[in-house]
């Protein structure tokens, strides 16, 4: 089993400085960097506390600067809210600046908010992340390339630099059972989610091999599978960790508030079901017996980790790791 970090830079309620979010985040990058960690995936969200990360490409030049070993993936490079050629430009330059180091991960995303303010209309949004990924992927692979679509028309246009890696590692951020389809019809490689039961994850996860096979692509990159972990000494301190870190979610991520009692109580079971199907918490042996069980039910080969504290992360790393070697 390979392991990555789902890294996010969570500022709570405001709590403490900014700087202390990075500089504890990037802490743990340098201890990801000495503990056979394959990558640190780095998410990309706006105008919101859930994660101060703007630019992932930013923070990924960042890393590459503190580390010697890890992979550095975007997870993801929201495409749909950049100018292709752009982000060609800069997601190649930096696998350039960092020995080819970078895994780039592409999505279409879904908050409402980040797609107003960015101008794109959410109807419009799927078809402009497939052009938009369409294009990067072909100024990368050809010497010049021209393109006709309906968001974008190019002629005869050379992206400079290349990728050091070619082919480049690529995935698509898949959620959706339309999403998973898209990418497996193309040969895509993929990245699941962290908000799906397990059950759900391994079902979408034999769709998208089923999928893939009928579509004649071999694939040979591995299919990281985002989890969400909560670890502590005793099973209740796991439960509470789980439960805090959805409480912040639900608020945050999921933008879900009470309005009234009939609401609040379908939201109580909205997150008690997270807590329980989705959420992996307990002792250091109880996790890592559960992440061996999904080895072998939903093919779990890459686990990418997303702690639900600090706490959480070092016991992965001292407790929880040593037990899947």
């Amino acid at each position: 089993m390979k392991f990555g970090v789902l890294q996010f830079f969570a500022w709570p309620n405001r709590r403490g400085e900014l700087a202390v979010v990075y500089e504890r985040a990037l802490d743990r990058v340098k201890t990801m960097d000495q503990t056979g960690f394959d990558a640190v995936w780095l998410a990309e969200h706006h105008f919101s506390t859930y994660s101060v990360c703007p630019s992932v490409h930013v923070m990924a030049a960042h890393v590459a600067g503190i580390t010697k070993n890890l992979r550095i993936g975007t997870a993801v490079s929201l495409a749909a809210f950049y100018h292709p050629l752009r982000l060609a430009e800069e997601v190649a330059l930096l696998d350039n600046l960092t020995n080819g180091r970078i895994n780039w991960g592409a999505g279409r995303g879904f908050d409402r908010k980040e797609m107003e303010i960015f101008g794109v209309k959410i109807d419009d949004s799927k078809e402009l992340f497939h052009e938009n990924v369409e294009i990067v992927l072909e100024a990368w692979r050809n010497e010049k390339f021209s393109y006709e679509g309906r968001y974008n028309q190019y002629n005869d246009v050379e992206v400079l630099p290349k990728p050091l890696q070619n082919p480049m590692p690529f995935w698509v951020a898949a959620t959706s059972v339309d999403a998973i389809q898209w990418a497996a019809e193309r040969g895509y490689a993929i990245l699941m989610d962290p908000h799906a039961s397990c059950d759900d994850i391994g079902e979408k996860y034999r769709h998208y091999h089923d999928t893939l096979t009928a579509s004649g692509h071999e694939n040979d990159q591995v299919t990281p599978m985002a989890r969400l972990l909560a670890i502590a000494d005793h099973e209740g301190q796991a439960e509470q960790i789980a439960r805090n870190g959805s409480q912040w979610m639900f608020g945050s991520y999921f933008n879900q508030g009470t309005g009234g009692s009939t609401a609040a109580d379908t939201a109580e079971r909205r997150l008690n079901d997270y807590v329980n199907n989705t959420v992996i918490w307990g002792t250091p042996e109880q996790v890592a017996d559960q992440l061996l069980e999904l080895q072998e039910s939903i093919s779990l080969n890459y686990l990418l980790a997303a702690p639900l504290s600090h706490a959480t992360f070092v016991k992965f790393v001292d407790e929880v790791m040593p037990r899947l070697a």
